[in-house]
C-alpha cells in the first residue's frame, strides 16, 4: 500500500491500475463505491467510470458491474437523473466479494462504512481521490491532491483504458467537476480544468440545463429552510485567529417543518461562506438526533482540512467536513479549539 501525501500518481501507478483491470478473470465481478452521503463529485466520478467500464466490459471480461455507497440508496435531487444511476444498488445488495473494487472521492476508509471490508478483501482495490488527507488505503492509489475534483482522476483512468467520451460519461464527469469547483469559481479552477470542461462540453451535453439543475433549482421548502439557517447565522469576528468565523445550524425539527431531506441543505455552506468578515464558514447539519454532519470552508487563510482530520473527517485545505455527535454548542467548541488563536496567528505573521 502506498501513501498519497502531496505526490501525484506517476505513470507506473496509472499503468498498474490499467493492468489490474485488464488482467481481471473472465466473468469478473466489479463493484464501484463512493462515500456516505455522496455529493456531485463522488457520484459523477463513480458513475462516469461505471459507464466507461460497461462500455468495454466485454474487452475486460467483466461479467457483473454495479455501483453503491454506504447508507440508504437515496440520491439528492440534483443528482437523481444522472446517467448511469441505473447501475446503483443498495449497500446490502452489493456484491459481498467482488473481484475488483474501485473507490471514488473517499478521503478515509471509514467513509466507506460497511463497505470497507470488501475493499480490503478484493483482489484488485483501486482508490481514486483528490483529498490531501487521504492516507492511501487502497492496493493501488490514484490520489492527486492538486486535482480540482476526483473526476479529473476518473477522466485519467478512462483515457488510459481507451474509453472515448460520450455524452452520458461526459455529463457525469461535468457534474462532478462543476460541483467541486463551485461552478468554476474556486481557486482550483486552472486552465487544465477548463480544458477538461471543454472536452466534456464538446460531446454535446446540455450545459445550461445541467447548471440550472445543479445550482439554480431548489424546492420552495428548501428556500424557506435556508432562510431559517441564515437568520441563525453567527459572526464571531475574533474567531479563526481574528480572521472571523461565521456559523449556523439546522435541526431535524427544522427539516421536518419544511418537509425537506438532509441533502436539501448541502449547498447552504456556499451561502454562509459569502460573509465578508469571516475567513472560515461552518454549517452544522442534522443527520439524526444528536448526530451531525459538519461542513467547513475557508477563503484561503485557514487550513480547515487540518481541523476536519483532527475531528475524524477529511477534505481539502479550503473545503472539508466531518461527522460529530453531541450538541451544536459542543461541536462548535471542538472546532474553535482547533482553529488558530489570535496569538498563534500573530506569531505566524512574525515568522
Amino acid at each position: 500500500m502506498t501513501g498519497a501525501g502531496e505526490a501525484r500518481p506517476d505513470e507506473s501507478e496509472w499503468a498498474a491500475a490499467v493492468a489490474a483491470l485488464r488482467g481481471l478473470p473472465s466473468g469478473a465481478r466489479v463493484l464501484l463505491a463512493c462515500h456516505v452521503n455522496p455529493d456531485g463529485d463522488a457520484l459523477g466520478s463513480m458513475l462516469g467510470v461505471a459507464l466507461g467500464l460497461r462500455r468495454i466490459a466485454g474487452e475486460l471480461g467483466i461479467g457483473h458491474l454495479a455501483a453503491t455507497f454506504p447508507g440508504p440508496l437515496r440520491l439528492p435531487e440534483p443528482f437523481d437523473s444522472l446517467p448511469g444511476a441505473g447501475l446503483l444498488v443498495a449497500e446490502e445488495d452489493a456484491d459481498p466479494a467482488p473481484d475488483a473494487m474501485l473507490v471514488f472521492d473517499v478521503a478515509s476508509i471509514e467513509r466507506l462504512g460497511g463497505l470497507a471490508g470488501r475493499l480490503r478483501a478484493a483482489p484488485v482495490g483501486i482508490v481514486l481521490d483528490h483529498h490531501a488527507s487521504n492516507p492511501g488505503f487502497g492496493a493501488i492509489n490514484l490520489v492527486d491532491p492538486t486535482a480540482a475534483a476526483t473526476s479529473v482522476l476518473s477522466d485519467g483512468l478512462l483515457r488510459r483504458l481507451g474509453v472515448p467520451l460520450d455524452p452520458e460519461i461526459a455529463e457525469c464527469l461535468y457534474v462532478a467537476l462543476a460541483t467541486d469547483t463551485g461552478s468554476f469559481k474556486f481557486a482550483s479552477t486552472t486552465p487544465a480544468v477548463h480544458g477538461l470542461a471543454a472536452r466534456l462540453i464538446a460531446t454535446g451535453i446540455p450545459v445550461g440545463e445541467i447548471s440550472r439543475r445543479l445550482f439554480d433549482t431548489r424546492p420552495f421548502g428548501a428556500v424557506r429552510l435556508f432562510g431559517v439557517a441564515l437568520e441563525r447565522t453567527v459572526l464571531e469576528r475574533e474567531g479563526a485567529g481574528g480572521l472571523g468565523l461565521a456559523w449556523t445550524y439546522l435541526t431535524m425539527d427544522d427539516l421536518a417543518e419544511h418537509a425537506q431531506p438532509p441533502s436539501a441543505v448541502e449547498a447552504l455552506i456556499d451561502t454562509v461562506r459569502c460573509v465578508a468578515e469571516a475567513d472560515v464558514a461552518c454549517v452544522v447539519k442534522p443527520v439524526r438526533a444528536g448526530e451531525w454532519s459538519v461542513s467547513l470552508r475557508s477563503k484561503g487563510a485557514t487550513d480547515v482540512a487540518a481541523v476536519a482530520v483532527a475531528l475524524g473527517g477529511g477534505g481539502h485545505r479550503f473545503a472539508a467536513g466531518f461527522g460529530a455527535t453531541g450538541t451544536v454548542a459542543e461541536v462548535l467548541e471542538r472546532i474553535r479549539a482547533l482553529l488558530p488563536s489570535p496569538a498563534a496567528r500573530g506569531q505566524a505573521g512574525q515568522g
